[in-house]
């Protein structure tokens, strides 16, 4: 069951593993066959690499927050994007990537479809109603609503937010948006950090920008 959201930005008193994300992927075979149910939709939009990365990073917040149930934050963030797959793929940069973004209709559409291939692919895996609501309810939102409604749900976003601090997430994002990396890199400093939910995601996204700034040059090439 969901826990409730605690008050925010959500305490630990953990270490937090702050290392390169690529020296710790995500763990275990136990999902493999959910990735094997959805494969077709992961080849959209790049979420060949944008799910597995942020896969990486929920398993390292749900160990600095042990209250959360991993399985749920594990599996939302799997199959949270994976709706974009079903949406017209024309529309995803034109219009999921420009203006006021959170309120695009191709927004709200990748959350409904995300649902759908949840509830077709998760029950005949063994996955019980309940489970598959609770996900859902992750899944539709995660994008337009502001709020997070339990802290599994605050981890997923956390999560989904994380991967464009590394290197990788820079080098697409920084396209969709139709910017380069230096005037993207200052946008995750300026908006996205101040979204973030957990205390764990803040320091892994700072210690993150700051190494890809590094790494990216993003001082000399503005």
């Amino acid at each position: 069951m969901p826990q409730p959201l605690p008050p925010l930005p959500i305490a630990t008193d953990l270490p937090v593993d702050t290392s390169p994300i690529s020296l710790t992927p995500a763990s275990g075979v136990d999902l493999d066959p959910i990735w094997r149910s959805v494969e077709r939709e992961t080849r959209t939009r790049e979420n060949d690499i944008h799910l597995p990365i942020s896969l990486a990073y929920a398993e390292r917040l749900c160990s600095v927050y042990p209250q959360a149930d991993p399985l749920l934050v594990r599996v939302s963030v799997l199959l949270h994007d994976t709706g974009w797959g079903r949406v017209d793929e024309s529309r995803i940069i034109s219009e999921g990537f420009s203006g006021d973004w959170r309120k695009a209709a191709i927004r709200f559409e990748h959350e409904k479809q995300g649902c759908i291939i949840a509830r077709e692919v998760l029950p005949p895996l063994g996955y019980s109603e309940q489970f598959v609501d609770d996900v859902c309810d992750i899944i539709d939102g995660h994008d337009t609503r502001r709020e997070a409604y339990s802290l599994e749900d605050a981890l997923m976003r956390d999560a989904d937010r994380l991967w464009r601090f590394d290197h990788a997430g820079i080098a697409l994002a920084a396209d969709w948006f139709g910017m380069h990396p230096a005037p993207y890199a200052d946008r995750l400093a300026e908006e996205i950090i101040p979204e973030l939910l957990s205390q764990a995601a803040i320091e892994i996204a700072t210690t993150e920008l700051a190494r890809s700034n590094a790494l990216l040059k993003t001082e000399v090439l503005r």
